[in-house]
């Protein structure tokens, strides 16, 4: 099973981005941190025999899987699949408001359902052997009382044996809000999920929404078991992972620079290019390395204009990271 301590920071699944080369990247930067993929919805795996959705690379560990779907049979099947594929982690996605999810009945519609998903937690628990299986959730949605229905949804699901749960600190809205919208618009609530901690105090709760920084992090972790960065650790990875191992872990040993990320990646990006990979499928990924840094933007338009030509490769990624100064003065 999973040593706990790496659920104290979590890298959010993110669609269309935490993908396993975004992963691998991230994985450069904190050897601690929780990564989890992207979803990837039970019926895909079992009806669509999508398997090559699971693959991901060693060095990844510790890493997650989250699937999508209500069907307590096919989350079992799915699990399973997971769990002989090696995943650390089979989270349950009830947290996603698009319209697509919507429509195959899972993702946050389900917390309108808490029994159904406390019997698909039983299901995939009952074939998980020992690999944890966790909810990621919403704090309700809708015109639901927040207040009333997030107690009563752990609560439920507890009870089928989950005990660790992520909540996003946001209502979603099923109606009238875009997917996009939804991570924004909703008010934050962390006050609450802070509450569900002190009331469920035998539960692991990690919280996740609008979080940027470690120090963001570090301030819920006074109070939480553990803290999920999405978005800020997408755009601004080495401003968030490049310290993590020490701020969140208490590692003592320094953390590598962000330019000796980049370069760790070469033979990575080698190895993907012998597979038929572009090089733009891993360097999408790796744009915001240098947020904030002088060279930064230099270093975005190389790799964004020459990444998907034909015969890009490590020399284009060299020839971008020699416009970023190496070591930038105290101003």
């Amino acid at each position: 099973m999973l040593p706990r301590k790496h659920a104290r920071l979590s890298i959010a699944p993110m669609m269309d981005w935490s993908d396993r080369h975004c992963r691998y990247f991230h994985r450069l930067m904190t050897r601690q941190a929780l990564l989890y993929t992207e979803m990837v919805t039970a019926p895909a795996l079992v009806r669509g025999g999508a398997v090559h959705l699971l693959d991901f690379n060693p060095e990844e560990h510790p890493v997650a899987v989250q699937l999508g779907g209500s069907d307590p049979q096919e989350l079992a099947q799915a699990t399973k699949l997971c769990v002989a594929r090696g995943y650390d982690e089979v989270n349950l996605n009830v947290g996603c408001p698009s319209d697509r999810v919507q429509s195959g009945t899972f993702g946050a519609v389900l917390m309108r359902d808490a029994p159904l998903v406390a019997e698909c937690m039983r299901s995939m628990k009952d074939v998980a052997q020992d690999t944890e299986v966790t909810v990621k959730c919403r704090i309700g949605v809708d015109d639901q009382s927040a207040d009333e229905v997030l107690p009563a949804f752990i609560e439920t699901v507890a009870a089928a044996g989950v005990t660790r749960f992520t909540i996003h600190a946001r209502k979603a809205w099923l109606q009238g809000l875009s997917p996009k919208e939804n991570r924004d618009i909703p008010p934050l609530d962390y006050p609450l999920v802070h509450r569900m901690k002190a009331a469920f105090p035998a539960l692991h709760l990690s919280i996740n929404g609008g979080i940027t920084t470690l120090e963001d992090a570090r301030a819920h972790l006074d109070v939480m078991d553990g803290v999920m960065i999405g978005r800020a650790a997408y755009h601004d990875p080495a401003g968030v992972l490049l310290g993590a191992d020490q701020a969140i872990f208490g590692a003592t040993d320094p953390s590598r620079t962000a330019h000796e990320v980049v370069e760790a990646m070469y033979p990575y990006i080698e190895a993907q290019l012998t597979k038929g990979v572009r090089l733009h499928s891993i360097t999408r990924h790796m744009l915001g390395t240098f947020t904030g840094r002088p060279g930064a933007r230099k270093w975005r338009r190389i790799l964004s204009e020459g990444a998907s030509k034909d015969g890009a490769g490590v020399a284009l990624v060299a020839e971008a990271l020699s416009h970023v100064p190496d070591h930038v003065p105290v101003s």
